[in-house]
């Protein structure tokens, strides 16, 4: 039971993910990429600082410095997903990012010897062909260029978000975990926006507007949950279903901004949903209780 609500958790995360990207597009018009992290990293951390003030009292260096190590993967994850983006394409920038779901079965393997269950490596790369096809449906592979480099390594610090999440939560507070982590990446995108003399904005109430939303609901709210889920299910089948928010992107797409649903599409919304079974997929001989 508390497997099938980590899951449920998980794809709630991706759904808030994925629809999260016309907030970012309008956070886009008035503010650059370094101003939209480090606003979005401080709405986070202080909700965090409210939400988790009973648990204060437990930190400690030791367990705090497990949110850090978190943080700084996802600071790292997001700065080098942005860089790349300079000089790729959009959806071939969403498709590598992805490719953490591959990375993470082989990162428990070379850092923990945990055995990469065949029916979870091969709905992994069930899921990555899905996102790849709806990556590419409407612009194309192309060569491989630096933007496509840089977005490989976002998807290696991504898997590694992913991975030490799973790792570390499950004997430490999560709300802990998540003012560590939140704590940092705020700091850490300060730090880039004072670097590039990123410090004047224009904020109005109009422009906050999706800041908020991305600050609250896509970064607080989802890596809570996500946090809370990770205690319930492994890194690699989160991972997985962490990844159908292409999925859920393409969907926002279509219902909010109207954009056409063509049969590659679909056919890579079958893919992705058929990896996410793959991965669920449990033989009674191999059913461990939770």
């Amino acid at each position: 039971m508390e497997a099938i609500k980590g899951r449920i958790g998980l794809i709630l995360v991706a759904i808030i993910w994925g629809s999260g990207f016309a907030a970012s597009a309008l956070a886009l018009e008035s503010f650059n990429t370094n101003q939209i992290l480090a606003m979005r990293f401080t709405i986070a951390f202080l909700i965090c600082l409210l939400v988790y003030k009973n648990d204060l009292k437990l930190i400690n260096f030791n367990v705090l410095k497990k949110g850090i190590i978190i943080g700084i993967f996802l600071f790292l994850a997001f700065m080098f997903q942005t860089i790349g983006l300079k000089y790729t394409t959009a959806s071939k920038n969403a498709f590598l990012t992805a490719v953490n779901i591959v990375i993470v079965p082989f990162l428990s393997f070379i850092i923990l010897r945990k055995k990469v269950e065949k029916q979870e490596l091969l709905g992994a790369l069930v899921t990555l062909f899905g996102i790849a096809l709806l990556s590419f449906d409407s612009s194309g592979i192309g060569g491989i260029n630096k933007g496509d480099i840089l977005t490989l390594v976002c998807a290696v610090f991504f898997a590694l978000q992913i991975f030490y999440t799973d790792f570390h939560v499950k004997d430490v507070n999560p709300g802990i975990i998540m003012i560590g982590q939140m704590g940092t990446a705020a700091i850490l995108s300060w730090i880039l926006v004072v670097i590039n003399n990123d410090i004047r904005m224009g904020i109005t109430i109009d422009n906050i507007k999706p800041i908020l939303y991305l600050g609250a609901i896509s970064t607080m709210v989802a890596y809570g949950i996500q946090t809370w889920a990770q205690k319930r299910v492994s890194s690699t089948e989160a991972a997985v279903i962490l990844s159908t928010e292409a999925f859920f992107g393409m969907l926002a797409s279509v219902i909010i901004l109207n954009e056409k649903l063509s049969l590659g599409i679909v056919i890579a919304a079958i893919l992705i949903f058929t990896g996410v079974v793959i991965v669920q997929y449990k033989p009674k001989n191999v059913v461990k209780s939770n």
